[in-house]
This record gives structure tokens, C-alpha cells and sequence, in this order.
């Protein structure tokens, strides 16, 4: 059995008891978070519209730092600037297909 997710303006191919990571969820460790189901099946008719996928929250925390450089040619311009995403684990609990 297996669902496609979208949490955070990104989607996910999701499979029970899979640890992801997303973008930072408002919740806490230990809480249980239901996700929007695009679209699931459990591998015996194809493919169903309608689904709940059910996920609990590991952790909290923060991804790689990523390094922006910008340079312009020919002029005495550079800016370095770096970023590090909030993200939050879950493991993903059920998926039910209705």
C-alpha cells in the first residue's frame, strides 16, 4: 500500500512506517498529523481517489546548510548568503483507503 502526500507545497510517494522529511509542521514531537492524500492504492485494483494517511512526528530539525554566491562580472560585487531549512521527521503510521 502506498499514497502520494502534499504537505508544504511539495508531494511525497509515502509507504506505512517510511520516516520522511518535510518542511516544518506546527506540531509536536509525539503528535499525530493527518496529510492530505493526492492519490493512493494498495497494489490489488490500480489506483483509489479518496484516502487518509495518518503520520506522527519524530523530530524536529534543521536541514543542510546551502551556500548562495552571487558575483557580477566585471565590477567589485559579490554577496554570499546561506540558508538552512526548518524541516520536521515523520514516520508515517496508516494509510486508509475509503
Amino acid at each position: 500500500m502506498y499514497a502520494i502526500i502534499e504537505t508544504g507545497s511539495k508531494q511525497y510517494w509515502v509507504n506505512p512506517e517510511e520516516l520522511i522529511q518535510v518542511e516544518r509542521l506546527e506540531a509536536k514531537e509525539g503528535d499525530k498529523v493527518e496529510l492530505k492524500a493526492l492519490w493512493a492504492s494498495d497494489n490489488k485494483d490500480g489506483g483509489k481517489k479518496t484516502a487518509k494517511v495518518t503520520a506522527e512526528v519524530v523530530k524536529h530539525l534543521r536541514g543542510k546548510k546551502i551556500v548562495i554566491y552571487k558575483t557580477k562580472a566585471k565590477n567589485t560585487y559579490q554577496k554570499t548568503q546561506g540558508h538552512r531549512q526548518e524541516l520536521t521527521e515523520l514516520k508515517i503510521k496508516d494509510i486508509v483507503i475509503s
